[in-house]
């Protein structure tokens, strides 16, 4: 027998987040104003109405269009108006109906609805349904502990199909949608069927869910509760379709709003699309995160606002630092063009010299002076290439690069990076960190920097970047090649009393808690801890002795009270203790085959003193003072000349026959080696050999040529600032060399007397107190040794 269709008009009320089945009894609160006319209608007819649920429980005024077509018709069975207006009701389902047409009459909605009655005959399929779907309740039933197992077995104990399905179809912790799809199911057979299949579902999930439960428990420690707890709401929530879904919405503003490359965004959006597919728990979870954590943090379109008023800039750099005119021009050159050009290319500056001359608080001061952060990154000791461009995302524990990680510790595009000891790093079997630079300090190839973390193109053209060295050979001439080289060399005297007069004794009077009352330095102070206490090319010592004064004085205030002591050159060493540098070389006598030569170190320029004996012998030439391996090839060199030119210097052609020429470098535990050294060696020969004193007051640098032509050397100022801290005031220099006395300082050149020498022949009339003899017929079989003086204190030296 067919199913029957019946029509009628019922009022029509829209609900919120619930469905409601034929058979089932529930209450709900009334409050939209359409929705009471429609309540009031049913109350004052016979009690029914169509209840049906709408799409979006946040719309307040629903259209026809935005409401589910298939709902309940309900008997009124309570209503009870409330203080508020609203009207609480409770309802009981009667049928479900589907809407042919709505109307909005007497500001409610009224609607015609279809409903359908479908005749039932028993079977044995129909009992075997009913069988089954109740057996599987009552399994849903045991398993899920929010429902109470008697009140629900005696709820469907029943025969009637229609009536057990939508009983159980009610009590199903199912979605809206669901619970929707089971009401739209007009036919009671295909209805059981599909509760049937949903059940099967359903104890599948809960079984699963007490399976993972027991297997955790069983494993679970008490610390680790917690981390089950907030992982199994985290599930939950997924499962709901909450939380997990605000937090990847939000990763996609933060995305959106980073200010990313079109590559790099999707990129981005990839990942969060598969960190969005995997489990939460997964290992492949925490590095996806991570992943996008590190794309979020790294500043891509942030930048610094740059300070363009050059007047200021200057004024901030001669605040910070004294001298160092060139430097300060470049950085003002900088800012200048920096105004000109829209978008340059960033600056790569190298600042080379010993220590303590202000290379880092340099690079500080031009973060101060152009308005960006700045960040300093030391490569001293790195050996690995990942250090520079990161670690691939394979390994455990990846980590991008130092440079990427100090351009999120900058925060913008555009700081100052200071890429400190350059010269110091090293190479292993992990790679090479100095050919990893080449890319990152190159203008031409840094504005797509590949990172192996990150595997995006990074923009790095917009940084400035300031690397520092105290030696140029050990830095990869590729990577010389890519910087502007700029050299610090070591303070005058005068620098010296200067920058510790307007900076370091403020600063020390500051950072030990004395005010001037208590403790002033005078001018003779200062320059007395200059000459006999440090002995350096930059101005560390001096701040450590100036500090060591004050600290002394704090004593003393902590003791006594107010204290007021003037520091000066009488009572320096109440302070500081016995001198630790006397400058007596110049005052001392001049001695034959000993000679003053000047030394280039890698912490400033120091004096060397070379020494020659004779002795019996049968020519040999030995040396001493661990000579490196072209030191010894100028003391070969400078024997060669000697012989070659032995009649011109007053000695026999056969001389080297008899006697034996030891050369020797004091401090013989210090390795030594340098071309420079040639003319030292030379001299100190020849004297030893026409038996004439060299002059104490006088120092020499220069290699040697077989045929005496005098070569030029590097490092001439922190070798004149050496001899001027030794007290010598005359010195002999390569004829070559006279162009560089531009980067000597103007009042240095004026209290040096500097002679330039184009040949041995040059040097050897100023450099011996006497003439040298006309030509000595005979060598002295016993010629008298050299008294051997000591050499002033210095670091390892390089000629």
């Amino acid at each position: 027998m067919a199913e029957k269709f019946e029509t009628r008009k019922l009022p029509m009320m829209p609900i919120r987040d619930v469905v409601i089945f034929p058979f089932m009894m529930t209450p709900f609160v009334v409050g939209r104003e359409s929705s009471v006319r429609a309540l009031e209608a049913a109350l004052a007819a016979d009690k029914k109405i169509f209840l049906a649920t709408q799409h979006d429980a946040s719309i307040d005024e629903p259209k026809p269009n935005e409401i589910y077509q298939v709902g309940t018709i309900v008997n009124i069975v309570q209503s009870l108006k409330l203080q508020d207006g609203n009207i609480k009701v409770l309802v009981e389902g009667i049928e479900r109906g589907k809407v042919l047409e709505i109307k909005d009459g007497d500001g409610y909605l009224q609607a015609s609805i279809r409903t359908t009655n479908y005749p039932l005959h028993p079977s044995p399929q129909l009992e075997a349904g009913i069988q089954r779907a109740t057996t599987l309740f009552e399994q849903y039933v045991k398993l899920c502990q929010s429902l109470n197992y008697e009140t629900m077995i005696a709820a469907v104990k029943m025969d009637d199909p229609a009536k057990l399905t939508d009983t159980i179809a009610a009590n199903l912790q199912l979605s809206i949608e669901e619970k929707q799809e089971l009401l739209e199911i007009f036919d009671p057979i295909e209805r059981l069927t599909r509760i049937a299949d949903v059940l099967d579902i359903e104890i599948e999930k809960l079984n699963m869910d007490r399976t993972i439960q027991s297997r955790v428990k069983r494993q679970m420690e008490k610390a680790q509760k917690e981390y089950y707890l907030n992982e199994k709401i985290k599930a939950i929530q997924k499962e709901l379709g909450r939380g997990e879904k605000s937090e990847f919405d939000e990763l996609k503003k933060k995305v959106d709003a980073a200010g990313m490359p079109k590559e790099v965004h999707e990129k981005a959006m990839q990942e969060l699309k598969k960190l969005e597919a995997m489990p939460p728990m997964s290992a492949e979870s925490t590095v996806s995160r991570n992943y996008l954590d590190w794309l979020l943090a790294v500043p891509w379109k942030k930048r610094s606002k740059e300070i363009r008023n050059i007047g200021r800039a200057e004024q901030t750099l001669n605040a910070d630092h004294y001298g160092l005119e060139k430097i300060k021009d470049r950085i003002l050159e900088f800012l200048a063009v920096r105004q000109l050009v829209k978008n340059p290319k960033g600056s790569i500056l190298c600042f080379v010299g010993p220590p303590g001359v202000g290379k880092t608080s340099l690079g500080m001061s031009i973060a101060k002076a152009t308005g960006r952060k700045f960040v300093r990154l030391s490569l001293g000791g790195v050996r690995d290439e990942a250090e520079i461009r990161g670690h691939r995302r394979t390994y455990i524990g990846a980590l991008p690069g130092q440079l990427i990680q100090m351009m999120k510790k900058a925060g913008t595009k555009n700081p100052v990076i200071m890429l400190d000891e350059v010269d110091k790093m090293s190479m292993d079997f992990r790679g090479d960190p100095s050919a990893a630079l080449l890319e990152v300090l190159d203008p031409e190839q840094n504005h797509s920097f590949m990172d192996h973390y990150l595997d995006v193109e990074y923009d790095l053209s917009q940084v400035f970047f300031i690397a520092t060295a105290n030696v140029l050979h050990t830095v990869p001439a590729a990577l010389q090649d890519r910087m502007e080289v700029l050299r610090l060399h070591g303070y005058t005297e005068y620098e010296k009393l200067e920058i510790a007069k307007q900076f370091l004794v403020r600063k020390q009077r500051e950072a030990t808690g004395l005010t001037e009352k208590n403790l002033v330095f005078t001018d003779d102070a200062i320059t007395g801890i200059i000459r006999g206490y440090t002995r350096e090319a930059g101005v560390r010592n001096l701040e450590r002795e100036i500090g060591n004064v004050c600290r002394k004085v704090a004593r003393k205030v902590v003791k006594e009270g107010q204290v007021s002591v003037a520091l000066n050159a009488d009572n320096l060493n109440e302070f500081l203790g016995v001198i630790k540098f006397r400058d007596t070389m110049a005052s001392e006598k001049s001695e034959v085959g000993l000679v003053n030569g000047l030394a280039w170190t890698e912490v400033g320029g120091s004096i060397l003193t070379t020494e020659v004996s004779i002795m019996d012998g049968k020519g040999k030439l030995s040396h001493t003072g661990k000579l490196g391996e072209v030191m010894q090839e100028s003391a070969q060199a400078a024997l060669s000349y000697i012989r070659s030119r032995a009649q011109r210097l007053g000695l026999t052609r056969d001389f080297y026959r008899n006697v034996d020429i030891h050369v020797h470098v004091p401090e013989g535990a210090i390795p030594k080696d340098g071309p420079s050294a040639g003319i030292t060696i030379a001299t100190a020969i020849a004297s030893a050999l026409a038996k004439i004193p060299v002059r104490r007051d006088l120092a020499m640098t220069g290699e040697i040529t077989l045929r005496g032509k005098v070569l030029a050397i590097g490092g001439l100022k922190e070798k004149l600032l050496a001899a001027h801290r030794a007290g010598i005031f005359e010195v002999i220099l390569p004829r070559d060399n006279e162009k560089d006395l531009a980067d000597v300082p103007e009042n240095l050149r004026n209290q040096m007397k500097l002679h330039f020498a184009d040949t041995m022949d040059d040097v050897l009339p100023i450099a011996l107190e006497r003439p040298l003899p006309e030509v000595v017929e005979e060598i002295a079989t016993n010629p008298s040794l050299a008294t051997v003086t000591q050499p002033t204190e210095g670091p390892a030296a390089r000629q």
